[in-house]
């Protein structure tokens, strides 16, 4: 058996310790934006993973269940002419970006109506429209991309910079290596951000390096670095924020190891026999989703009726883009032909 990850430590590389976010200092609104996203994707999740089992979603799927509050916490601190690019488990990231659950449930179903005009699936959403550049099935292949994304922005003259996200198993990559160097030689403007969920697929992070400490990877690169309870979205914001003023100052790269865990296994074909009970049930106890709703309603934020009132909306969005993505219709075959050169001209085989 492995060894569980602990996620309650939050400090910097440099062994700083932060305090623990408050959550007094947050408006009504901010609360609710953040408990409705969170329900908004879990519900969506849960949908479309009682959808796989029907056989109407097939393929590749990895659901974000139990990491919402990295999505909230994240959307909350950047704008919408920021960019994101992630890897494959990021319907979630991508609904937090403002991506409409229909395209989202259509694009599982492989329909027309899709994000991608059901060419991408599970793994490869992606929208200019919402500064969404995917979805990458590749593993650690999004970094380069992100890197290159934040060194346009850089290029341009603006202040937008790239949140580029990764999982643990992905930080072994040498992509990452080379990557970071690039960005700190040249001052480019890009989050970095490792979405610590324990699992590398089926291996635990000790299982995979010796430095088991993930926010201590941007030291070689002297790349300012912190370690973020991801559980809390707060705490993410909090920490996003502060990396966003670093970046928008100019000052270059931020890296933000964000510990948090993923409820369900791998993929859906995985069973996640390799841990323990006890270490799920730890992790449910601290539900994102549930301590922010008690949150709101111990500290008379809201009321239980303007709690229900969102949970009947998300409710009767999730079964609308279900009942949407069943009804619409699957890509035309000629739909081969197109979206594969930005040039239309460009000479190709039909027959």
């Amino acid at each position: 058996m492995t060894k569980k990850v602990s996620t309650t430590k939050a400090t910097k590389s440099t062994g700083t310790s932060k305090k623990k976010s408050t959550t007094k200092k947050y408006s009504k609104e901010q609360h609710l934006e953040w408990y409705t996203l969170m329900l908004r994707i879990r519900k969506f999740e849960e949908r479309a993973l009682m959808g796989y089992g029907q056989q109407k979603i097939r393929g590749f799927c990895h659901v974000y269940i139990g990491q919402e509050a990295v999505a909230a916490g994240i959307e909350s601190a950047i704008t919408k002419e920021d960019s994101i690019v992630t890897a494959y488990r990021q319907h979630g990231i991508a609904i937090g970006r403002g991506v409409d659950m229909r395209s989202a449930m259509a694009e599982l179903f492989g329909k027309e109506t899709g994000i991608v005009k059901g060419k991408g699936g599970s793994m490869h959403f992606f929208s200019k429209e919402h500064n969404y550049f995917g979805g990458n099935g590749i593993v650690g292949a999004q970094i380069p991309i992100g890197t290159g994304i934040g060194f346009a922005e850089g290029y341009r003259g603006t202040e937008n910079f790239c949140v580029t996200m990764f999982g643990d198993g992905a930080a072994r990559q040498g992509a990452l290596w080379e990557s970071w160097n690039m960005a700190m030689t040249w001052n480019v403007p890009v989050l970095y951000i490792c979405e610590n969920n324990g699992y590398a697929m089926g291996t635990s992070v000790e299982r995979t390096s010796n430095v088991t400490d993930m926010s201590k990877l941007g030291l070689s690169f002297e790349m300012p670095s912190e370690s973020v309870d991801g559980m809390d979205p707060a705490a993410v914001h909090e920490a996003v924020t502060r990396a966003a003023k670093h970046i928008r100052s100019g000052k270059g790269p931020y890296y933000l190891e964000i510990r948090t865990y993923r409820y369900k296994g791998h993929s859906v074909s995985d069973p996640a026999k390799y841990r323990e009970k006890t270490e799920l049930k730890e992790y449910q106890d601290r539900d994102p989703i549930k301590m922010t709703e008690k949150t709101i309603l111990d500290g008379k934020i809201a009321t239980e009726a303007e709690i229900k009132e969102i949970k009947d909306a998300v409710k009767a969005e999730v079964a609308d883009a279900f009942k949407f993505a069943e009804e619409s219709n699957y890509p035309d075959a000629s739909e081969l032909y197109t979206d594969n050169y930005l040039q239309e001209d460009y000479p190709f085989i039909k027959d």
